[in-house]
């Protein structure tokens, strides 16, 4: 490894670094939820994209705590967003290393953090069975966040 590829530690400004991560992460949370609409994830094969409903369905109780489940959700999403942004503003403002590829790595770091580990682990999801098709909102993320933490820095 050359010894311009390595970069070392650099002294910082810890709160610069999360308020502008942090900024980060908001900005990646929105890129990511649109191109998640864009690039919706596929369901395993041999599953149906929706159940059908029959004539014979009503309104039921989870219809009822829809709206609050979806806000819930929401708030979690964007909370989440912002809490990695900010850890990694944090990191990047004294290992400029961290940000390796424009902010790509962070996104695909976060999908097997989450997606691939966590979340199958506490039982919140089922393990994806194909792991590449979720890739595209991830990078999409990580290269979001990269680019709008780095401007917020220099404003700062």
């Amino acid at each position: 490894m050359k010894k311009s590829e390595v970069a070392a530690a650099k002294t910082g400004s810890l709160a610069k670094g999360l308020i502008a991560g942090c900024i980060g992460g908001l900005a990646g949370t929105l890129a990511k939820t649109f191109a998640e609409r864009m690039f919706p994830p596929q369901p395993p094969a041999g599953q149906l994209a929706e159940p059908a409903a029959g004539p014979a369905a009503g309104p039921s109780a989870a219809d009822a705590l829809a709206p609050a489940t979806t806000a819930a959700a929401d708030g979690i999403r964007w909370g989440f967003g912002a809490a990695v942004g900010a850890a990694y503003g944090a990191v990047v403002e004294y290992i400029p290393a961290a940000a390796a590829k424009e902010g790509a790595s962070l996104g695909i770091a976060l999908g097997v953090l989450t997606r691939q580990t966590a979340l199958p682990a506490f039982g919140l999801s089922a393990k994806p069975t194909d792991p590449a098709g979720d890739v595209a909102p991830l990078v999409v993320y990580g290269l979001t966040t990269e680019f709008v933490r780095r401007w917020v820095r220099k404003v700062l």
